[in-house]
């Protein structure tokens, strides 16, 4: 993606592009086309053609509305922000300043390369979609849009003077090589595997479904039962089996990451960061430092294998960059896939005066490991009793869960940890897979003092901690497992800190 001149002279009224309508039309279409589809091919055969016919009734109503949103949708650059009209029956005028943009970002899908046009994504910390959805601007319009934004969007702490587009800094880019890593790391492959059998189940008639599963499985029991071998051979066969299955869907992670974050480039513009993915489709994000309100670094098992970790941010209006309708997205990432020594330095540049990695990580309740180990204990008994109701006394062998489980809490309470200092607020947790959450003081909202039944017989408590832009996929900064007396102090020390200083957001 390259950069151009300004968008046009500020204060007259624009169109999007000439064929935005199409693209409106192919959205609306791909949210309808699994009901479209049953219609069609399950909605009962009849040789009249009438769920042919109410298809395409549905598609040319889709093409109407398309149509029409194009020509009542205007929007003009005046001062330092963005009007937008718009309304198919009841016609609205929206501004956006530009100074309460949080996050811009452009994506462009293959089509959209095609024609030169991209898709612009404004938003800001509040409501429950964007401010701007934009299908589609001319390339060259849509970055002039998003350098206009970075140099006006003069919020609070934002007033300093942006850094040209050919001065941009980068900060990490991802070799070939780094996101095959990523791709061995990652369980996307299980994921979307997973995802197409729950909808194959849901949108395939049942017995469809169940011939087609039970085909399958005829088939490996043949295969299987070709051999004329004794049983450690078959078990022998079946591992072989499950570890061919394992490789493939590793084989496929590789290959949806390649295609996710080709060309990876995190830049750094001024005080806002932009980053560029995408092989097939392209996204380029553009988000101010100031905004970021949480960080979470991870570390999974496969990550320690390869000595990685990956770095991802919540920021105020993440929750609503889930695509159309505004569902939930995972947090946006700065660093997919990193070396500690890269994810630290690229901390202690994004946080300034903040010291990275803190070295006095202060310890949990000494009990720790017993408070995390009774819901195994709980965990272990149901599989217990399960496994007894099927295999009869075999099945206390689920007991022995209970030393697994054991020797995983105290490995975890080891690890874990927190840190407080006159900056930041951080925890570390886990173990098997860690991860290290923190937010900066300035950016707290809220905290809470929680004790359950159990934390009070152990004299424990723990704090919670709330910042803007929290997703269901990150964790939340929590505090827990402390000695009550410890706990209470905290809260109260963060308590004045919050209230004595003013929120950046």
């Amino acid at each position: 993606m390259t950069t151009t001149p300004d968008p046009g002279a500020a204060g007259d009224d624009r169109r999007l592009h000439p064929w935005s309508w199409l693209f409106v039309l192919i959205g609306s279409v791909r949210q309808f086309l699994v009901p479209l589809l049953v219609l069609v091919i399950f909605g009962g055969r009849r040789e009249d053609g009438v769920q042919l016919a109410v298809a395409g009734v549905a598609v040319a109503v889709l093409a109407l509305l398309a149509v029409w949103r194009y020509f009542t949708y205007r929007y003009r650059i005046e001062g330092d922000s963005l009007f937008i009209r718009s309304g198919l029956l009841e016609r609205s005028l929206r501004q956006v300043p530009f100074s309460r943009i949080h996050n811009v970002e452009l994506r462009q899908t293959l089509l959209h390369r095609l024609f030169g046009v991209a898709e612009v994504t404004l938003e800001s910390a509040g409501g429950s979609k964007p401010e701007a959805q934009m299908r589609v601007l001319r390339m060259g319009e849509a970055l002039a849009l998003e350098r206009l934004i970075r140099h006006r969007g003069h919020a609070a702490g934002d007033a300093t003077a942006q850094a040209p587009e050919e001065d941009a800094q980068t900060l990490l880019a991802l070799p070939t090589a780094e996101i095959v890593r990523l791709g061995l790391v990652s369980n996307r492959g299980m994921i979307v595997v997973g995802a197409a059998l729950a909808l194959a189940s849901q949108v395939m008639q049942d017995n469809l479904f169940r011939r087609a599963f039970d085909f399958v499985r005829g088939e490996a029991s043949g295969y299987v039962a070709s051999f004329d071998c004794g049983g450690p051979s078959l078990a022998l066969a079946a591992i072989a089996l499950v570890l061919l299955a394992l490789a493939l869907l590793r084989v496929f992670s590789v290959l949806l990451a390649l295609v996710r974050y080709h060309g990876f480039r995190l830049q750094a513009h001024g005080r806002r960061l932009t980053v560029e993915r995408g092989l097939l489709a392209r996204v380029r994000s553009s988000v101010s430092r100031r905004r970021i309100q949480a960080w979470t670094l991870r570390e999974s098992v496969l990550h320690r294998l390869f000595r990685r970790r990956s770095l991802a941010i919540d920021t105020a209006g993440a929750q609503l960059q889930g695509g159309e309708g505004g569902q939930s997205r995972e947090p946006p990432e700065l660093a997919p896939i990193a070396t500690p020594a890269a994810c630290d330095a690229l901390l202690q540049d994004l946080l300034a005066d903040a010291a990275w990695p803190p070295r006095d990580w202060q310890p949990l309740h000494p009990r720790a490991w017993l408070r995390l180990w009774l819901g195994d204990l709980v965990v272990a008994a149901l599989l217990a009793a399960a496994l007894c109701w099927h295999f009869g006394a075999w099945g206390l062998l689920g007991l022995l869960w209970l030393p697994w489980g054991g020797w995983l809490a105290l490995r975890h309470a080891r690890f874990a940890g927190w840190h407080v200092d006159a900056r930041l607020v951080a925890v570390r947790e886990g173990w098997w897979s860690r991860h290290w959450r923190f937010a900066e003081i300035d950016k707290l909202q809220a905290l809470q003092l929680r004790q359950s039944p159990l934390d009070r017989r152990f004299g424990m408590a723990s704090v919670w901690l709330d910042t803007a832009g929290a997703g269901a996929a990150s964790p939340p900064l929590r505090v827990r497992h402390l000695p009550e007396a410890q706990a209470r102090m905290l809260y109260v020390d963060l308590g004045r800190e919050i209230a004595r200083r003013r929120l950046r957001w």
